[in-house]
């Protein structure tokens, strides 16, 4: 018995061990299988992945923004009219372009559109049925031209180590996004822009340069930003000369050159300091008006209209700086640590080319200083969005590049006087946004949105140009519907009955003419209420 369980044993035993042995090779066959599929699987995925980032780099990434907006405008002007608009209904498109190919170089774009509701201003005087203007009822659907508006396109290279140092640089060349700059984004709800809207805010093509020294300094956030471009090229046309893109004299304006140099002093994101100093070559404007006699029937006593010579020319340089501080945050944490507060002064100076800017023959420096604050709408847990407040003022002979500016009423940071401007800011979701805007500008001085000639930016104070406009009326002198000055004989003989020589006379009379004709086209302040609602994403 004992044998034969024992034999029964020993024969299990094999058994059991061919099994294990059978089952041991099953796995290890198994496991070479398995690490045969994961070799395939790890170069499949390698090859999906080199696809996806082929694909994902030969794709533009695009963003669309949509604003929609309605607004109540109005001016008063110098002779006691009101100009007003209480329906102006506009849309404005930015479809936003980014292409990233490797670490270092990047492409952006923005396509823009920005026009009135039911109208196509691209030609003031256009007014016919069919291709926009008054009645915009088929721009898109006739023939027309191959037109589309781009805002921005600049390619961007960011450089790791400039000159063997750790200094971080860029290098970028296009048409610059050089609109909506440091503080003045903060009433647009936007991200700031390269320049200081302080004293720039006009669309360019150029390049720039940005040094970041802030490793090497140990300060942080110093930078130092070097900006070039064109405001005018004086080429002419294909086709219309027999030398095409040549210089030409056809429109009185030659090249028009900026430079500036941009500098972060300190910024470590709280506390932003930023300075900006520029040069403009060859400035354009327009001449001041001549007098017209043409249609005087008295030689006694003449009429006299103010003839305007409509083209543009180059009348010198001018030079600017500003120095803009924000302190995101006054506080560590509570409400204070969301309130942002800002102060801007900025200065301005002509430099005539052998004849007179801004209405002046001698170099004349302006000032503007510009106060702002933005507080959080809140109850200690929920956010209802963003109250600004802002004010500025310039000076008689102020003067920057500000012609962008988004108001519907002109640059309220051009004001020669005094700007106000409240907004309101809500954030409905992460698509939509509101907002509501006021702003209101007492002018002192007469040309805050003119060029830099001497007739749109020649300045005179409005006060003394009513008082003239009044005194020319008191003695004897009126201008007609089509703006001839009538009676300045009259007007001459009674200031020389008060004592003053003919010549001084005369000269006063005159003086006092032009201010009566020019003085219904005198805004002396002007309102702009804005609603919007806002797609962004």
């Amino acid at each position: 018995m004992k044998k034969i369980i024992t034999a029964s044993v020993v024969a299990a035993l094999a058994l059991t061990s061919v099994q294990a042995q059978s089952t041991s090779q099953r796995l290890a066959d198994i496991e070479a299988e398995l690490a045969k599929v994961q070799k395939k699987l790890k170069k499949q995925n390698k090859k999906i992945n080199e696809v996806k980032a082929h694909d994902s780099g030969d794709n533009l990434k695009w963003g669309a923004d949509m604003r929609t907006a309605y607004d109540n405008i109005s001016y008063d002007m110098a002779n006691g009219d009101t100009r007003e608009n209480n329906s102006l209904y506009s849309m404005r498109l930015w479809l936003n372009m980014a292409y990233a190919p490797d670490e270092n170089n990047v492409f952006k774009g923005q396509l823009s559109m920005n026009k009135a509701f039911g109208a196509d201003f691209a030609s003031p005087t256009n007014r016919t049925f069919s291709l926009g203007g008054q009645f915009d009822w088929t721009s898109n659907e006739a023939l027309t031209d191959n037109s589309l508006k781009v805002r921005q396109a600049y390619w961007l290279y960011l450089g790791e180590e400039a000159f063997g140092a750790d200094m971080p640089w860029t290098f970028s060349i296009g048409r610059r996004p050089s609109t909506g700059g440091f503080l003045a984004s903060l009433s647009q709800d936007d991200a700031p822009n390269s320049p200081l809207g302080h004293m720039i805010n006009v669309e360019y093509d150029g390049l720039s340069s940005k040094l970041d020294l802030s490793k090497v300094t140990g300060i942080p956030g110093m930078s130092v930003k070097l900006c070039m471009g064109k405001g005018s090229t004086n080429a002419q046309p294909l086709f219309e000369t027999p030398t095409p893109y040549a210089d030409g004299d056809f429109s009185g304006v030659d090249e028009v050159t900026l430079a500036g140099v941009i500098i972060e002093p300190y910024n470590d994101g709280q506390i932003i300091t930023k300075a900006m100093l520029y040069r403009a070559w060859d400035v354009p404007g327009q001449n001041a008006p001549t007098p017209d006699f043409s249609s005087t029937v008295d030689p006694m006593n003449p009429s006299v209209a103010l003839a305007v010579d409509n083209q543009f020319y180059n009348f010198g340089n001018m030079d600017g700086a500003v120095f803009s501080v924000m302190v995101d945050g006054l506080t560590e944490d509570g409400y204070w640590a969301d309130a942002k507060v800002f102060g801007s002064f900025g200065w301005s100076e002509s430099d005539p080319d052998g004849g007179s800017m801004l209405g002046s023959p001698d170099s004349e420096s302006g000032t503007s200083y510009w106060f702002g604050a933005y507080l959080p709408v809140t109850d200690g847990e929920n956010n209802y969005g963003t109250v600004g407040l802002e004010y500025n003022h310039g000076s008689e002979y102020w003067r920057p590049f500000t012609y962008a500016e988004d108001t519907m009423i002109g640059s309220k940071l051009a004001a020669r006087g005094d700007a106000w401007e409240a907004n309101y800011t809500y954030q409905i979701n992460d698509a939509l946004s509101m907002q509501l805007r006021y702003v209101s500008i007492d002018y002192e001085y007469t040309g805050s949105n003119g060029f830099f000639g001497n007739y749109s930016g020649g300045t005179n104070k409005i006060s003394d140009m009513k008082n003239g406009a009044a005194m020319f009326e008191q003695l004897g002198g009126s201008v007609d519907e089509n703006g001839v000055a009538q009676n300045l004989g009259v007007v001459t003989g009674a200031l020389m009955a008060q004592g003053l020589p003919m010549d001084q006379a005369q000269a006063a009379a005159g003086e006092m003419a032009g201010a009566a004709i020019f003085l219904p086209n005198v805004v002396e302040a002007a309102e702009d209420f804005r609603f919007y609602i806002r797609y962004r994403f």
